[in-house]
C-alpha cells in the first residue's frame, strides 16, 4: 500500500489498514494538506478489497490536538475556510469497521475524528474534550452530532458547553471509549481488536455497520426493516454459506469477501 508523506501514512497489517496521522512535531494538528492526505488514505483503504478493517492512530504521544491554529488564523472568517479543513466525513464514509487507537490526547477536531470511528481504544494517559467555545467556535466537524449519539444528549451538551476535559477513566465510564490500556499497548490492542473483526465475513461486517449507523436516524420500525433487508441480502453471499459450513465442520472459516 502507498505512503502519503509526510502528514499521513498508510500501511497494512494482514487484513487491517493502518492510517497514521504523522505530524507529531505539530501535535498531529489538522491542516489543509493533512485533510487531503487523510481523505486519500481513507479512500485507498476503502477501495482495497484486501482490507477488511481499518485502524486510525497518531504518531508520537498525541492522537490529535485539534486544528492547526495557523490555518484558522488565515481567513477562517470565510464561509469556505472550515469546509477545507473538514476531515471526519472521509473517516465516517469508510464502510468497513474503523478502530481508533487513541495513543494520546484527542482534543477538539481530534476528538471529532475519533468520534467518526466505530470503536475507540484509548491510552490511560489520554485526555478528551471539545473546547471550541473557549476559542469562540462551536464544534464544526461533526462533534455536536456524533457525541450525543454516543454518550447521550445531556452529558454531551454539558461536555461541550463547559469545554471540560475528560480523563480516560471517565471517558470509559461514559462510553466515549470502548477500552483503556497502558500507553505502550494502545496500538497493539487496537490492532488485535481490528484483526479479530477482520477475521469475520467482510460483507456481514459492512451490513452490521450500515444497520447500526443508518438505524440511528430511523424509527425502530424502519430500522428493523433495514436489518431484515440486509439479513436477506446476506443469504445470497458465499461468505454466509462458508461461515455456516465452517461452524458445522468445526474449522476456521475461509472468507473471500463475496
Amino acid at each position: 500500500m502507498a505512503d502519503f508523506d509526510p502528514s499521513v501514512t498508510l500501511t497494512r497489517d494482514g487484513r487491517v489498514a493502518i492510517i497514521t496521522l504523522n505530524r507529531s512535531e505539530h501535535r498531529n494538528e489538522i491542516n489543509v494538506d493533512m485533510t487531503f492526505d487523510l481523505a486519500d488514505a481513507c479512500l485507498s483503504a476503502q477501495q482495497d478489497d484486501e482490507v477488511w478493517a481499518v485502524l486510525l492512530t497518531g504518531s508520537g504521544d498525541i492522537f490529535c490536538a485539534g486544528t492547526d491554529e495557523s490555518e484558522l488564523a488565515s481567513g477562517w472568517q470565510e464561509a469556505s475556510a472550515l469546509d477545507r479543513l473538514r476531515v471526519c466525513e472521509s473517516v465516517a464514509s469508510i464502510d468497513k469497521p474503523v478502530v481508533a487507537a487513541l495513543n494520546g490526547d484527542a482534543i477538539d477536531q481530534g476528538l471529532e475524528i475519533a468520534l467518526a470511528c466505530d470503536l475507540r481504544v484509548a491510552s490511560t494517559a489520554a485526555s478528551f474534550g471539545l473546547t471550541h467555545l473557549e476559542k469562540g467556535f462551536i464544534p464544526w466537524d461533526g462533534g455536536t452530532q456524533r457525541l450525543p449519539r454516543l454518550i447521550g444528549t445531556s452529558r454531551a451538551t454539558e461536555m461541550i458547553l463547559s469545554s471540560r476535559i475528560l480523563a480516560s477513566d471517565e471517558a470509559l465510564d461514559l462510553g466515549l471509549v470502548n477500552l483503556v490500556t497502558e500507553p505502550e499497548d494502545v496500538v497493539s490492542r487496537a490492532i488485535e481488536l481490528a484483526s479479530t473483526i477482520a477475521r469475520h465475513g467482510p460483507t456481514a461486517n459492512r451490513y452490521i455497520k450500515e444497520a447500526v449507523m443508518k438505524g440511528l436516524d430511523m424509527t425502530l420500525e424502519q430500522g428493523m426493516r433495514l436489518e431484515a433487508d440486509l439479513s436477506f441480502l446476506l443469504q445470497s453471499a458465499s461468505d454466509r454459506a462458508e461461515g455456516l459450513a465452517s461452524f458445522l465442520e468445526r474449522r476456521p472459516p475461509t472468507y473471500t469477501g463475496k
